[in-house]
């Protein structure tokens, strides 16, 4: 459920989220709760079978036998003022000043930008991690 808006489309992933995926005492056939707001409710209402059998194509089996939708206020309650906006991840700039040299010496060959920039990171990575255990 970590990728939304690809299971579920563009069109619901901005009206709603998964909150919880619950499964009962059998095992089999899990209940996945979807949040939204009130106006939008009624669409995804119309939309479960559908939204069901999406989720269960990703999975590969029918591991999803009920979608129950909560809805919540779109603003006014603290609890209610819920974004469901998809923001792409940050990028954090936590590595240390001498890692980064020597990512970009290993890296340094390289003509692609978008190549050398993803080598970069690898060698960053790989670096500060051997680092951490010495």
């Amino acid at each position: 459920m970590t990728h939304w808006a690809e299971i579920a489309g563009e069109d619901i992933a901005a009206m709603s989220r998964p909150v919880e995926v619950r499964y009962g005492r059998g095992g089999f056939g899990a209940t996945l709760t979807l949040l939204t707001t009130g106006a939008n409710a009624p669409i995804l209402e119309m939309q479960k079978e559908k939204l069901r059998e999406k989720v269960n194509a990703v999975y590969g089996y029918n591991a999803i036998s009920k979608v129950r939708i909560t809805q919540t206020a779109s603003t006014g309650f603290s609890e209610g003022q819920v974004s469901f906006d998809h923001r792409p991840k940050g990028v954090r700039d936590d590595t240390p000043a001498a890692i980064l040299p020597e990512a970009q010496h290993v890296a340094g060959g390289v003509q692609d930008d978008g190549l050398r920039a993803a080598l970069e990171r690898l060698a960053t990575n790989v670096y500060s991690k051997t680092q951490n255990r010495t």
